[in-house]
């Protein structure tokens, strides 16, 4: 499905009703299906939630497990079936799943005592489980990588005979996703610690009474609605919900950061508010996004459409993505004009004063490239290729932007 995307005005007036975090949900169901207590509300119903929700809910006579596009299920049910005793999985997903690497989180499994081997390349999906009891409980992994596989062992840990030790070496990456998993972990129950480079969680065998938990509203969807505000006039205000200020999500730092292009954002009860206050036009901005790698895509493109230039940071990890992220938004950037250099940590944007118009935007069946792109609709007509993506994190995202004012058209 190709959508073309007129040259619109958002709506001066407006409130969207965001779902739960994809994050803290994958990280819940997870801990759902280990601890049956637990009810959750508000639960995420983006693609890969409901992939991660129906793996866990299938029978132990089911062998193939399929995950599709979705990495955090890939890498959270790989810990998760490795400590299903007396049961036998092959774990796999889509072809861009075979290409996403697995090898550390395996390995790291394997230190602990686990039963898994790959069935096709070394290294990567599919794998094979055959889930046991884990009874080892110290394990070291490089701290640069992408947090999922540290919160995968996280979240398992609860279920070990002895619990786990985990040291980091290095410098951490996704520091606020670690403290995600470790937060959701004390909010059931489980003593935790993070002194230093070394993580700390206690065995908990059951939670012994009823216990619901309401998840978030996901950032990193509200983080489109901050590059439409500020895209958009002096007085714009979009109302989401629902959030709140002592986020548990990397991806919160939006508050700050959207600030530089004059978005201010009130907390008010369980909602914010983007309100638009004023045009500010540095020349240049630069942000060290080690902490919150997802929202990349969404400031560079904001940036491109305010005409200023960026140099984002700490993005080794959106290599490994849906696509190779840095790379795709190079190549859909300099389409709409914009001139590009990346490496493999970073991205620079040099300021422009052209958007070229009725460009196609390929999004290699990555939803962040969709919805990312989707905002420069307020200063140009855009195609966005293969829309359907975006149901990965957030189905109703174009439904969203046609109730705040955008102008949308399938095209046959």
């Amino acid at each position: 499905m190709n959508l073309l995307l007129k040259s619109s005005t958002v709506n001066y007036q407006s409130s969207i009703s965001i779902t739960g975090s994809k994050s803290e949900t994958n990280r819940l169901l997870l801990l759902q299906a280990l601890y049956p207590n637990l009810t959750l509300e508000n639960t995420s119903n983006s693609d890969d939630s409901e992939v991660m929700a129906k793996a866990l809910s299938t029978d132990c006579h089911t062998e193939l497990v399929d995950v599709y596009h979705a990495g955090t299920a890939m890498r959270f049910l790989t810990a998760f079936f490795s400590i299903q005793e007396n049961r036998e999985v092959v774990l796999t997903g889509s072809t861009r799943m075979k290409e996403r690497p697995i090898k550390i989180l395996v390995d790291a499994l394997k230190q602990l005592g686990a039963e898994i081997s790959y069935e096709e390349n070394e290294g990567f999906p599919p794998i094979r489980i055959k889930g046991k009891k884990v009874t080892q409980h110290k394990v070291s992994l490089a701290a640069n990588i992408s947090s999922q596989y540290i919160s995968a062992l996280l979240l398992i840990a609860p279920k070990l005979e002895n619990g786990l030790e985990l040291t980091l070496e290095g410098e951490i990456t996704s520091i606020p996703y670690i403290k995600m998993t470790l937060s959701l972990l004390n909010e059931i129950g489980v003593e935790t610690s993070f002194v230093e480079n070394k993580i700390t969680v206690k065995p908990l065998s059951l939670v012994s009474y009823p216990l619901s938990l309401t998840v978030e509203s996901d950032w990193s969807s509200a983080s489109y609605f901050y590059s439409i505000a500020a895209l958009s006039a002096i007085g714009t205000e979009i109302t989401l919900s629902s959030y709140k200020q002592n986020s548990l999500q990397g991806d919160s730092v939006l508050t700050q950061i959207y600030e530089d292009f004059g978005v201010e954002t009130i907390f008010d009860g369980n909602s914010i508010h983007l309100m638009k206050t004023d045009n500010r036009q540095p020349t240049t901005v630069n942000y060290q996004l080690n902490n919150s790698p997802d929202i990349a895509q969404t400031i560079a493109v904001t940036c491109f459409g305010l005409g200023i230039g960026c140099h984002l940071t700490g993005l080794h990890t959106l290599k490994i993505k849906e696509t190779d992220r840095l790379q795709a938004l190079k190549n859909e950037l300099e389409k709409l004009g914009a001139t590009v250099s990346i490496t493999d940590d970073s991205l620079t944007l040099e300021p422009s004063s052209t958007i070229h118009s009725n460009i196609k935007i390929k999004t290699y069946q990555d939803h962040r490239m969709a919805m990312a792109f989707a905002p420069l609709a307020l200063k140009t007509d855009i195609i966005i290729e293969e829309a359907e993506v975006v149901s990965k994190s957030y189905p109703a995202f174009w439904n969203d932007l046609k109730s705040i004012g955008f102008y949308i058209t399938e095209l046959l």
